[in-house]
């Protein structure tokens, strides 16, 4: 009998889906970033909002158990957005191997200064990092208007490619 993937996940089976820690999707839940369902003192993430948050296929709208009736129970779907300016948000995720732990730093708190300063758009820009010391890498965690992000992703680029010593 063929095995189906599961409708829910916990916030444990995202984090290590996404290979990140399970404080930063707890974060990402409590933003509203990541869409997840409370019970009792859980949280459990929809398939559907998690193919939506990790870049995903995404089912019909119409369907699915977000959809309300038919669905689980007391899980209604959101009210359509209202019409307006349109939003986007870029998030991306850089693993930089062979890193130890004082160049993660530096580069750590390169990136950090980069970001801090006022941004064109009025949204800021947010960055965490995570470094292994075990496993000698650097995951470099981007959210925030693509523009941004993209300049970002260019200076984390130039700053491993050119330099070693940062």
């Amino acid at each position: 009998m063929p095995e189906h993937p599961p409708e829910y996940f916990s916030v444990e089976q995202v984090a290590e889906l996404l290979g990140l820690h399970v404080r930063t999707v707890r974060g990402y839940v409590r933003d509203g970033r990541l869409r997840a369902t409370r019970i009792g003192k859980q949280y459990r993430i929809a398939r559907r909002d998690f193919d939506s948050f990790a870049g995903g296929p995404d089912p019909d709208p119409g369907t699915g158990p977000a959809a309300g009736p038919g669905g689980a129970p007391g899980i209604e779907a959101p009210p359509p957005p209202a019409p307006g300016p349109l939003h986007a948000e870029a998030s991306a995720v850089v693993q930089i191997d062979g890193i130890g732990l004082r160049e993660a730093a530096r580069l750590s708190n390169t990136l950090l200064a980069a970001v801090s300063g006022p941004r064109g758009g009025g949204v800021p820009l947010r960055i965490e990092t995570l470094h292994n010391e075990e496993r000698s890498t650097l995951k470099v965690i981007v959210l925030g208007a693509p523009a941004d992000a993209a300049e970002l992703l260019l200076l984390i680029h130039a700053l491993t490619t050119e330099n070693r010593h940062v």
